[in-house]
């Protein structure tokens, strides 16, 4: 299984560098966004908390605006009947959140850094930050997989897409912003506090119930 995994892996990773388009599309989408925000706030001073808030809204519509196409351009090029044809639905779902997760952790790499540039603040503790970034990217990839793959073939993917995400990666949101609080104002504060308790527990929650529906959504 690990094989055919990878073999899709490095599938949709060759077909994504080779178009560019949905790459671009994004860090594009993600470097506006925080622009916009930056200039909102201009030279106001503003809270640890508000500053924890801005960049999970960030990190959440960023990664709306990339999962959605993974199973989309399957779709589109009239590929996903050979898909179902040549690999089990476990590889699939497997590949396409590997490719998800990559794609979001390239994303983050840029704009945490950037955004932390911009809002020109210290972070107190780096590991804890890092952390629940990390598992929030865990989170976030696997509730837009699942959710792209239940959009798919609907007439209306944008909406849909967003509408559905949003109750699912709420719970990773609220928690990432908890935890980037505390990373952004108690230096030698815990690694381990309850919300990298709760964000881990949700994503194993997330990932295992992803994985078993989507047999059922992708043979459907």
């Amino acid at each position: 299984m690990f094989h055919e995994v990878w073999i899709l892996f490095k599938k949709d990773l060759l077909q994504e560098f080779r178009s560019k388009a949905a790459i671009n599309a994004i860090f594009l989408f993600s470097i506006v966004t925080l622009t916009a925000v930056s200039y909102s706030i201009g030279s106001h001073a503003i809270s640890n908390f508000i500053l924890a808030a801005l960049l999970w809204i960030v990190i959440v519509f960023s990664a709306l605006s990339a999962f959605s196409h993974i199973f989309l351009k399957e779709e589109e090029a009239q590929t996903a009947d050979t898909l179902k044809l040549i690999a089990q639905p476990t590889p699939i779902f497997l590949s396409k959140w590997l490719f998800n997760t990559l794609l979001l952790t390239l994303l983050l790499m840029v704009i945490v850094p950037l955004f932390i540039a911009v809002f020109n603040f210290q972070v107190k503790n780096i590991p804890l930050l890092l952390l629940s970034i990390f598992l929030g990217d865990i989170g976030l990839a696997s509730g837009g997989t699942i959710v792209a793959a239940l959009i798919a073939k609907a007439s209306r993917r944008g909406a849909l897409f967003s509408v559905l995400s949003f109750p699912i990666l709420l719970p990773v949101m609220v928690v990432g912003i908890s935890a980037a609080q505390i990373a952004f104002t108690q230096e030698g504060s815990p690694l381990f506090p309850s919300e990298i308790t709760a964000l881990f527990a949700y994503d194993v929650v997330l990932f295992t119930t992803s994985l078993m529906l989507f047999d059922f959504i992708w043979n459907d």
